[in-house]
């Protein structure tokens, strides 16, 4: 099998090529954008055949210049919600992805992308549907774009092509991600640097860290795209989350007790680790008002129709898998 991995210096597409590389396919051409050197990291220690830069790739692979691949994993992207730069985005986020599938359906390689729950936005419902699709910012009208044109291309499509709507995505390999970094993340090294992690306070109409997002850990991501893989007949646009919300609370007290887990101290309990300060609360940003989603929740109702019956890993167990990573290798 003959695969493309776009974006594959990224946290996603770097434990897609590992995922990938653990099933035995290792004839893979990555793709990605290595102006910053020190993402090379998240290429170290995998089987690649080939490797292209983002801009000498896209034209080229339209082109048929790069020979047949069976399959894209399309995780290239700008994903920086802060970038106000439309040009940049659509030309990252939609043109590139545009390209990347007329070249898949001419040459008959399949296609599975990355989409985005920020598409959501402003929704209170997260089903993949028109009716609940309202970005909030020109990241999320990016991916909605490209979604459209999926759409229109779904019913005439000659090979698969399958969207994922990626939550709030979490786990190892995204430490060149600066502030677009998951939240979790940013805890360990709150709590590394400071000794304690800070929470939002209430905002709202939630409490001081009540606010809830579906926090998916990414080898559960890499899991739903390799089972995509394995099931060629499968197309369409689904969400992937964990389909559970749960609060950032969740998310500091799995940090702080799987670091004191590492130095034999006994888990405690929410309002125990804030009395310890080692949670604390702070001022919701007045930058953020009327900007910030205070709750997400993916509906898998149309991956389980699909037949993916992955299950998913809770906060609780997924930064565990997450810490367990992050930890220094013995000497």
């Amino acid at each position: 099998m003959r695969v493309v991995v776009t974006g594959a210096a990224g946290m996603i597409g770097a434990n897609l090529l590992r995922g990938l590389n653990a099933i035995g396919v290792d004839d893979i051409v990555a793709v990605d954008d290595l102006h910053d050197g020190a993402k090379y990291v998240n290429l170290a220690g995998t089987r690649i055949a080939d490797y292209f830069d983002r801009l000498d790739f896209y034209d080229r692979f339209a082109r048929g210049e790069l020979g047949r691949f069976d399959v894209v994993f399309h995780e290239g992207a700008c994903s920086d919600t802060m970038e106000h730069d439309g040009r940049l985005m659509l030309d990252l986020n939609y043109r590139a992805s545009k390209t990347l599938l007329d070249g898949c359906q001419a040459q008959g390689t399949r296609l599975l992308y990355a989409s985005s729950a920020a598409v959501y936005g402003g929704s209170a419902t997260f089903r993949e549907e028109p009716a609940f699709e309202r970005p909030l910012n020109v990241y999320g009208y990016s991916k909605l774009l490209f979604d459209d044109v999926v759409r229109r291309v779904l019913p005439q499509a000659k090979t698969q092509v399958a969207g994922f709507r990626y939550f709030n995505v979490y786990g190892p390999h995204e430490q060149h991600k600066g502030r677009m970094a998951s939240v979790a993340f940013h805890h360990f090294q709150q709590l590394r640097d400071n000794g304690r992690v800070r929470l939002f306070g209430p905002y709202g109409g939630y409490g001081a860290g009540e606010q809830a997002r579906d926090f998916v850990f990414v080898g559960d991501v890499v899991a739903v795209n390799l089972w995509f893989l394995e099931q060629p007949g499968v197309s369409g646009i689904f969400n992937l989350g964990s389909g559970r919300a749960q609060p950032f609370n969740d998310i500091a007290v799995a940090v702080v007790n799987a670091t004191r887990a590492t130095r034999g101290e006994p888990p405690l309990a929410l309002a125990e680790l804030v009395d310890a300060g080692l949670i604390e609360y702070i001022e919701f940003p007045a930058a953020l008002v009327g900007k910030y989603q205070c709750y997400t929740e993916a509906d898998l109702g149309r991956l389980r129709a699909a037949g993916c019956d992955h299950a998913f890993a809770d906060v609780a167990s997924g930064v565990a898998r997450y810490a367990a990573a992050l930890a220094p290798t013995p000497p």
